[in-house]
């Protein structure tokens, strides 16, 4: 060893070959890098897809198009329709429902299979089910779900109930069959659906196709001559009811000046 180190070639040879393995450790470090960043992300991108892959939130239904609360158009008919006063006699005449002796404005649409027999009735949009009702003769069961601003839609005269209160819906699902009620005994089985904006009745038929915003935008006109309507009767109550209490209040006067011309007849004659 002593004789391999007093070679002036020796030390230089040790410097180079640290330099060498230096130089290929660093290579190496750098090459290496990469790869784990390469392994890295497809670690995180799969990480991400699962984010995605979560079952979506219930789709807003202030974006949906109001559909039919039945699959199958073709093979439904119309047993009684909404009773509009807007309407002529003879489809007003059609849109009352006879029940106990007494006529009632039908509030909704009632729609029969073609054949009679019981269908699936559908979520007209998404929603949430805040009211399920079972075992009501009158009504045949009610399932009532709500959407965005102040909209609701009402399925009565249903059986074989497939939702629960609190459930989320999504557009078209399944909740219940066609059954009967006695309130519309005629119908036969049939569903009645109701559109509802802040508890009042809207017609239906306005209302297919359109979004919630569109059908609040189209009943903002009616809304609006409704409450004109309010406003000019209460003003016309209000000016009998005055009348009414200047007539009461003048009446005494009259009646003393009546008085007073019979005293002056009387004096004159005798």
């Amino acid at each position: 060893m002593k004789k391999i180190f007093k070679n002036r070639w020796v030390f230089p040879a040790i410097y180079l070959m640290s330099a060498a393995i230096l130089i290929s450790g660093i290579i190496w470090y750098q090459l290496a890098g990469p790869e784990k960043e390469q392994v890295k992300g497809p670690k995180e991108s799969a990480v991400d897809k699962g984010l995605f892959d979560q079952p979506a939130e219930e789709v807003n239904s202030s974006v949906e198009q109001m559909a039919l609360p039945l699959k199958d158009e073709d093979k439904a008919v119309i047993k009684t329709n909404f009773y509009d006063e807007k309407a002529s006699e003879k489809q007003q005449e059609a849109a009352l429902v006879v029940y106990n002796n007494t006529y009632h404005p039908n509030t909704g649409i009632d729609y029969a299979a073609k054949d009679g027999k019981p269908f699936d009735v559908t979520a007209a949009l998404s929603g949430k089910v805040v009211k399920v009702q079972e075992n009501d003769a009158l009504l045949g069961n009610v399932i009532v779900i709500e959407h965005a601003d102040g909209f609701v839609t009402n399925y009565q005269s249903v059986k074989d109930i497939k939702v629960a209160e609190g459930d989320q819906v999504s557009q078209g699902d399944v909740i219940a069959k066609a059954g009967k009620s006695l309130f519309n005994e005629k119908a036969g089985t049939h569903l009645h659906f109701e559109v509802r904006k802040d508890n009042v009745a809207i017609n239906p038929l306005e209302c297919f196709d359109k979004t919630v915003a569109a059908i609040e935008e189209s009943i903002k006109p009616v809304q609006a001559e409704e409450s004109t309507d309010q406003v000019t009767e209460e003003s016309t109550d209000k000016a009998k009811e005055e009348t009414t209490e200047q007539t009461e209040e003048s009446s005494p006067d009259e009646e003393q000046d009546s008085s007073t011309i019979e005293n002056k007849e009387d004096n004159s004659n005798s």
